[in-house]
């Protein structure tokens, strides 16, 4: 069963993550979007993310990862960057619709699209990395002080602690809440409103809003990695992410 699929609704393809209850990332679902998100910018006009009612992401797939030696988590790591960036700076309008818990990564890879929207409820978002060890990753920082301001970012990053539904749209960490049944039909709504527009001038002004970060981005990346991959592979931080990883 594939980790990830295309739905096509009209001219707008929803990407669902199916990779079991928690769509953790790991190779298969890596490997899934940077397969499909190339089809989906040559077949349709706008992309909207999903997951499941349960959890749109649990993050990373730890109990995966960890069994990486450095140069194969380093391969790793480059390429769910590169696929995040990709998804970021798509042409295409893209919106997330988070029907169940997005922590870390299921975050991260909300904030790479235009907008998100969250269900009502006991549903949770956040950026925990630092509770395991680990910095939150260089352009998930980028990403998230653009969306919610740097003190929403800093407090965010720095207490590790995950956000209810009405909190995260008080800091613009979501456009919208609605019912769990509704977030899918609202994002595509959104989508399909902005594709009745002639594209041009939204892909243009896209690269306007992606550019800085982009170029940021790319230009300490290479250091930055290095000190994060030196963090993964601490025996304290392994500890941790082996503990962390028993609740998957």
């Amino acid at each position: 069963m594939a980790a990830v699929t295309i739905e096509a609704h009209g001219p707008v393809a929803v990407l669902r993550l199916t990779s079991g209850v928690t769509n953790a990332i790991g190779s298969a679902v890596l490997r899934d979007i940077e397969l499909l998100l190339p089809e989906v910018r040559e077949a349709f006009r706008g992309l909207v993310l999903a997951g499941n009612p349960k959890f749109f992401s649990i993050g990373l797939d730890l109990p995966e990862l960890l069994t990486l030696d450095r140069g194969g988590m380093t391969d790793f790591w480059h390429r769910l960057e590169d696929m995040v960036l990709a998804l970021y700076t798509n042409p295409l309008p893209t919106a997330c619709a988070i029907a169940g818990h997005a922590p870390a990564a299921g975050t991260i890879l909300a904030l790479a699209c235009d907008f998100r929207f969250l269900a009502t409820g006991k549903k949770l978002m956040g950026l925990n990395e630092i509770t395991i060890g680990l910095p939150v990753p260089f352009l998930a920082d980028l990403m998230l002080r653009q969306a919610v301001g740097d003190r929403a970012a800093t407090e965010i990053e720095y207490s590790g602690d995950l956000i209810v539904p009405e909190k995260a749209e008080a800091i613009g960490l979501v456009d919208g809440l609605c019912a769990e049944a509704d977030v899918e039909p609202k994002a595509i709504a959104k989508i399909s409103a902005l594709i009745e527009k002639p594209p041009f001038g939204f892909s243009l002004t896209k690269q306007h809003r992606t550019r800085d970060i982009r170029s940021r981005f790319l230009s300490d990346r290479a250091a930055i990695n290095s000190s994060f991959l030196e963090c993964w592979f601490s025996s304290p931080v392994q500890e941790l992410l082996k503990e962390a990883s028993r609740k998957f």
